[in-house]
């Protein structure tokens, strides 16, 4: 029996995660906030030439902290890395965070690993002076943390842009015969192609799922036969004349960025989940093309709700975690971009 998409077909689907989305329509802008129930240990791979992360060196399979309170990805470029300081504080103030010795009147230390997307050209009204909107918006989103979040042109996607397209959040997870569960979640604000280049079909095509009673997750569209495209055509502005020129390689690609989490249910130590976060990057070369570029910010992030012990050699369950967050990654990316547009 192959695997097939959890009841919801979000990452919520793992058990024991809410997520949560804020927006800023003036600011054309957002935040999405991913909260595991209890603290969670994590992992992350930066793979772009141009990203921007906080507290991602604290995921380290050798530094002091094994665990994380929540993740957020936002728009705003490097004015975005404030969302987490209003995740933080909240959580601080609920008590909830990392303490090396419990000592009255020491506040914990909540930690909120999180990675930014570039949002600024978008049209918005971006004249904030002193007060970027982040730490609110990172606040209104653990508010609305929940099980069921929406997808599309929401949280961090809200003002993304892939390629000519408008960009979006998306989310999918895949479970398995024996108890596997595994969830993504992706912010799509790409400089390259989510779509084949003249062509409806989506890069990510080969992995799409047909849901029951809801069909195929991103439209179903498929490459005619005997369709073909020039192997260094990646949504170009000359194949894809709708590209925003923010996107464009005149403009020396603004525009860019996919940020993505990965849950599982199965127990992991960081070491491992710093494997499958490798692992899961799989995922966003198959559903965005090109990946990785120098001024790209593709970070992966990885949780381990640690509900099962699945038994049987580790290394093989690390591959089918890995291949498994890689596909769910690549339909989540392109669910983002289809239910945006």
């Amino acid at each position: 029996m192959t695997a097939r998409p959890g009841p919801l077909n979000l990452i919520t689907d793992v058990g024991g995660l809410k997520v949560g989305h804020a927006e800023d329509a003036a600011v054309k802008t957002g935040v999405t906030v991913i909260r595991p129930d209890a603290r969670a240990v994590a992992a992350v791979a930066v793979a772009g030439g141009g990203p921007g992360t906080r507290e991602t060196d604290a995921l380290g399979a050798d530094t002091l902290v094994d665990a994380v309170d929540a993740i957020v990805l936002s728009g705003g470029s490097v004015y975005g890395l404030a969302a987490a300081d209003g995740v933080a504080a909240a959580l601080g103030a609920r008590g909830q965070g990392f303490g090396l010795i419990n000592m009255a009147g020491v506040p914990v230390s909540p930690i909120v690993p999180s990675a930014i997307l570039y949002d600024l050209a978008n049209g918005g009204d971006k004249a904030w002076g002193e007060a970027p909107p982040y730490r609110d918006l990172g606040m209104r989103a653990l508010k609305a943390c929940s099980g069921a979040p929406s997808l599309g042109s929401v949280g961090a996607g809200y003002g993304a842009r892939a390629g000519g397209a408008p960009g979006g959040l998306g989310s999918a997870s895949a479970i398995t015969h024996d108890g596997l569960a595994v969830g993504a979640l992706a912010a799509v604000n790409s400089h390259g192609s989510v779509r084949i280049p003249g062509s409806d079909a989506f890069w990510a095509w080969p992995f799409e799922q047909d849901i029951p009673q809801h069909g195929w997750e991103f439209g179903g569209a498929r490459p005619q036969p005997g369709h073909t495209f020039d192997l260094e055509d990646w949504g170009s502005a000359k194949s894809n004349p709708g590209m925003n020129a923010a996107a464009s390689p005149a403009s020396g690609g603004r525009t860019n960025t996919t940020l993505g989490c990965v849950a599982v249910n199965v127990a992991l130590t960081p070491a491992e989940a710093q494997r499958i976060a490798k692992m899961a990057l799989a995922g966003i070369a198959r559903a965005v093309r090109p990946a990785f570029a120098p001024f790209d910010g593709d970070v992966v992030f990885v949780l381990s709700a640690g509900q099962v012990e699945i038994p049987g050699p580790r290394p093989f369950l690390l591959a089918r975690l890995g291949e498994l967050a890689a596909s769910s990654l690549a339909r989540a990316i392109a669910r983002g971009v289809y239910l945006a547009g």
